[in-house]
């Protein structure tokens, strides 16, 4: 059998359920695991091992009274320290933001996973108030990518996608505003999947409004199916919250592609240049959808780059972030973060409402050519992951991180249900990610089409080699794990 920690989140509820080995077991595998991966990649701010050792042993014990909680009981999952956990700190990368107090609530998704059994094993890193698509912040420090530990993790889920990668827990809980979900399980050789807006309620309230999504990070899209289904229910703390789900979204997953009418869209129209390597994976994919009945034809959902327009509402949002802060706490934010901010604080109401109007228009075009196309199928990103530690990569000439996620950020300002499925790697074993796309409302179409591409063996990538430790290393070693 293999180890405890290579399973993804069905295969533990699987062998829960037969008796096979216990939630304990399989937590105590995770924070192992997460302890020993933890100096080379860094991506935790905190493990919880006495808690979570105790939440195990009590989902072992309704297993074995055959009463479980819910759909995860007992499943280890680590959340994205910018949603709130019960009895933790949410420092969401700043040093701006104090530890003290209670910290009495669970946002909306956490307490779903709290109500179904859930086993948490940590908060992990993100950038400062997760405002780019790499993970490094001066509270933490940098986020390493679990194939080389030289380069970046992407973000600003990176942490989230790294435990996940190395089998610090099967599912993680991620948000997406630009690609925060996809970037970095592009990068890091994972399932990420950022839902149809509200599909997943968020509370607080995000500052970058109806941009940002909590989505599944997962080793394969049955997984994050099922997590969905877990997370996707209503909350009243979220005015803005979709309803309740038609159906089961693993009831979905079994219908294939046959006769799916695919549109691929290799680079927005020749907007995007795409590494020959990236380029040569997505093809392979492409093709293997057509073999398994999709009727794909390239086409391009034809829009400009709406890069301006998310710049003023991102960089805006930014501001309302750090808007109570005074001198002395400013100058403690990343440096990045802080010219942002400045930028967005001269934007007027009408430059938000022009920004707006642009969203608007693109999102009428989005849902005119789902008329025609159930899903897009895109590159995730147009290259693989790049040096630690910098916003982009070195010598692109680009300014801010938007320059190189043309392919993510658009579907934020739609809505839209967007997921990256790992379908290879370059020539230095990096992970390439294909995005798949569909109109809001229709996440089963996405799942369904990106679980065709696993069980045909498209989908995934061999998991990382064991570690080497930098040096320095980028962060504390946890607390050791009690011996019992």
């Amino acid at each position: 059998m293999p180890e405890l920690t290579e399973l993804t989140a069905v295969q533990l509820v699987d062998g829960y359920r037969k008796g096979e080995f216990s939630p304990a077991e399989a937590t105590r595998a995770a924070l192992e695991r997460a302890c020993r991966v933890q100096p080379a990649v860094n991506a935790f701010v905190g493990l919880f091992a006495d808690e979570a050792l105790a939440r195990a042993r009590e989902s072992a014990d309704r297993w074995r009274r055959g009463e479980p909680a819910g759909l995860l009981d007992g499943v280890p999952v680590t959340v994205k320290d910018i949603l709130l956990l019960r009895g933790h700190p949410t420092l969401r990368g700043s040093r701006t933001t104090s530890a003290a107090g209670r910290w009495e609530e669970d946002a909306p998704s956490v307490a779903r996973l709290r109500e179904h059994g859930a086993v948490f094993l940590g908060k992990t890193t993100t950038p400062e108030f997760g405002w780019k698509g790499v993970t490094d912040s001066p509270l933490s420090g940098v986020t390493c990518n679990p194939y080389d530990v030289t380069r970046t993790a992407g973000g600003s889920s990176g942490g989230s996608a790294a435990a996940v990668a190395l089998g610090a827990g099967p599912l993680s809980l991620g948000t997406d505003g630009g690609g925060s979900v996809r970037i970095p399980a592009a990068f890091c050789g994972i399932f990420g999947l950022k839902p149809t807006y509200g599909r997943v309620p968020l509370y607080p309230a995000s500052a970058f409004g109806t941009l940002a999504h909590v989505g599944p990070m997962a080793r394969d899209a049955a997984d994050a199916a099922l997590m969905l289904d877990v997370i996707g229910a209503p909350d009243a703390r979220d005015w803005s919250a979709l309803g309740p789900a038609g159906g089961s979204f693993v009831d979905a997953l079994d219908g294939g592609v046959r006769g799916l009418r695919v549109a691929c869209s290799p680079s927005l129209g020749g907007q995007v240049a795409i590494a020959p390597a990236v380029a040569a994976a997505i093809r392979r994919a492409v093709e293997r959808l057509a073999d398994l009945g999709a009727h794909v034809t390239e086409a391009d959902p034809d829009f400009a780059d709406p890069v301006d327009a998310f710049h003023t509402l991102w960089f805006s949002g930014a501001a309302r972030v750090t808007q109570r802060l005074g001198p002395e706490q400013r100058a403690l934010l990343d440096p990045g973060l802080r010219e942002i901010c400045g930028t967005g604080a001269r934007f007027s109401a009408l430059d938000y409402l022009a920004a707006t109007d642009v969203r608007m228009a693109l999102g009428r075009r989005m849902g005119l050519f789902h008329t025609s196309y159930d899903v897009l199928v895109t590159p995730t990103l147009p290259l693989t992951a790049f040096g630690a530690g910098a916003e982009v990569p070195d010598r692109s000439g680009l300014r801010r991180w938007t320059g190189w996620t043309p392919f993510t950020y658009p579907f934020n300002l739609t809505q839209q249900p967007a997921a990256t499925v790992p379908v290879g790697v370059d020539g230095d074993g990096l992970p390439v990610g294909l995005q798949i796309v569909a109109a809001r409302h229709r996440d089963d179409l996405v799942l369904r089409t990106a679980h065709a591409l696993y069980e045909a063996g498209v989908a995934g990538v061999a998991p990382p080699s064991p570690l080497p430790l930098p040096s320095p290393l980028p962060s504390p070693l946890p607390s050791p794990l009690p011996s019992s």
